[in-house]
Formats: structure tokens, C-alpha cells, sequence
């Protein structure tokens, strides 16, 4: 029988917690430094949860933790969990099953709507009924450099930017809202208030490389690109082909575009984030060998 015990204090679970996702890093060969900036920057972002932490247990032994939370999105409860892991020796004998049950109940019990949950590793294993909102991709290269024929690429000008910046926000935007993230007013807000964040310079923000990509001189689309954002990887914030240029087998020229640039700038691997709902986006990166570093999921709290 499995046995779900509050905890009072919580620092042996967020150590341990900490470890695991830095584990799991690795293990998707994120290099030791970028694995440890990842962390952090877990850290930073949870650091204001109030989680109410459990210790799984069975037969009087703790097995695992299970983290669970409650906040208020968009003037709606959603619940959270932020953690269940069980030992690999009692793995599959029904405790996780047992432990996500407990987080559900609890978090309906506290007015939610609906449960988030962020899956570090390439799947969603035992929240695969959760619909994905987003994937984070990452590829580490260690080959020789494709060829990006017949795409090139050239920096965007200052005369091209606005346009660009007003496409890309509204891709943004269209991403969220198809996810089910959020709705459209709440993710025009959130669009304007983190491209203002993520570009305060325009085309001049150190570390950010925006590009047109272009096939016989002629444009075909754009990258977006952040150098060093974890040390030695690159983030591409888009890799757009334009909607009629697509079918043409540009995706897989403006990928190695994309490589090719995270190379140039010294950088061994290429992270993207995947909105849900975006299969050919999901089916490019994996032809590509992008793996999922981890996903956002949400379940509707059932009546």
C-alpha cells in the first residue's frame, strides 16, 4: 500500500529534487555547466512556490517525494505539480500512480480549475494523458556540419526589423493561444511585455543574432537566434519559413542554418521550445535528432 506523509521541512526534498533534474540534464548531454545553470534557473523560477512537499512511502520507508501546489493564472485557480518521483526499485508497482492520484485530489480540493505539470526527460511517461502546452528541444552537435544548401543567411537590416517584430509577436501570441495556454488578450500581454524583455536593444541586443534566410538571393524566411544562453548552447527563439515557401524542403536547410550559426558562435548545441498543437514543428525537430529536454502539460480538473 503506498503512503502519502506531508513533510514539515523541505530542504532534503529540494536537494534531492535539484540532483534528480540535474541528472536528468546530463543525461540529455547538456554539458556539466549548462546542466548546473538549468538548475538555477529552475531554482530562480520556483524559488517563490509555497509547494507542499510529501514523502512518498511504503511499508514505513519513503520511496519517493511528491510537490504539489496552488496557484491563481489569470484570476483561475491551477494546480501544480511540481515533483513526484519514485526509487527505481518500487518504480511501476502502482506508487506513482498511487501519488499522482493524492496531488490531483489535493489540488482539486483547493478550488483548481486544472493541473500543471512540467516532465524533465524525453516524455511524459506517467503524465502522457496530460496534452502537451510546450516542448523544450535540444540537439548537441557532434559531427561534421551539414549543408545548409540551397538556404543561406544574412543579418536582418534595420528596415526589415519592424515588420519581422510584428510577425513574430504574433506568431508568439498564436502559439500560446493554440496551446490552450492562455487566451488571446492575456497572451498579446504576455507577448509584448517578454519580446520588450528579450530584445531591448532591437536588432543591437548583445548575444541575439536575427537573420533572413534567403534561397538564390531571394528571402525565404528568418531565425532568431541567442548565443551563450546556457554556456555552449544556443536557443532559437524561431526558425521560420515563410508560409509559401513551405513544401520546398527549406526546413531542413534553415535547420542547418540554424547549426550552423550556433557553431559560429562557438556554441556545441541548439535549444528550441515547441508550442503544443504544432505537429510539423514536433515531426521536424524529430527527424533532426532534437531530443525533449522537457515538457509543459495541463489537465482540466474533472467536475
Amino acid at each position: 500500500m503506498t503512503e502519502i506523509r506531508v513533510l514539515d521541512e523541505r530542504a532534503a526534498w529540494e536537494r534531492d529534487f535539484e540532483r534528480r533534474l540535474r541528472d536528468t540534464y546530463l543525461a540529455a548531454r547538456l554539458g556539466a555547466d549548462a546542466a548546473q545553470t538549468r538548475v538555477g534557473q529552475v531554482r530562480e523560477r520556483e524559488k517563490a512556490a509555497e509547494w507542499t512537499v510529501a514523502e512518498i512511502g511504503h511499508d514505513g520507508a519513503r520511496i519517493g517525494y511528491v510537490a504539489v501546489g496552488v496557484t491563481t493564472e489569470h484570476g483561475i485557480a491551477a494546480g501544480r505539480i511540481g515533483d513526484l518521483w519514485v526509487d527505481a526499485v518500487h518504480a511501476g508497482q502502482g506508487h506513482e500512480q498511487a501519488a499522482r492520484s493524492w496531488a490531483e485530489a489535493w489540488c482539486a480540493e483547493r478550488g483548481a480549475r486544472r493541473v500543471n505539470v512540467r516532465v524533465a526527460g524525453p516524455d511524459g511517461g506517467l503524465f502522457a494523458d496530460y496534452p502537451v502546452e510546450g516542448q523544450v528541444r535540444i540537439r548537441t552537435f557532434d559531427g561534421p556540419q551539414p549543408s545548409s544548401d540551397p538556404v543561406a543567411a544574412r543579418p536582418m537590416t534595420t528596415g526589415e526589423y519592424p515588420r519581422w517584430l510584428a510577425a513574430e509577436k504574433d506568431a508568439y501570441l498564436y502559439g500560446i493561444v493554440r496551446a490552450g495556454a492562455l487566451t488571446r488578450d492575456e497572451a498579446l500581454r504576455k507577448a509584448e511585455k517578454d519580446f520588450a524583455e528579450l530584445l531591448p536593444q532591437g536588432l543591437s541586443t548583445p548575444g541575439h543574432a536575427v537573420l533572413v534566410l534567403q534561397v538564390e538571393g531571394a528571402p525565404v524566411g528568418s531565425a532568431w537566434l541567442h548565443h551563450g544562453h546556457l554556456p555552449g548552447v544556443t536557443y532559437g527563439f524561431s526558425l521560420n519559413v515563410d508560409d509559401a515557401q513551405r513544401g520546398k524542403g527549406y526546413g531542413r536547410g534553415a535547420m542547418a542554418v540554424g547549426e550552423q550559426a550556433t557553431r559560429a558562435a562557438g556554441d556545441t548545441a541548439l535549444m528550441f521550445t515547441v508550442w503544443g498543437g504544432n505537429e510539423v514543428a514536433m515531426n521536424l525537430y524529430d527527424s533532426a535528432g532534437f531530443r525533449v529536454l522537457e515538457s509543459s502539460r495541463s489537465l482540466p480538473v474533472s467536475d
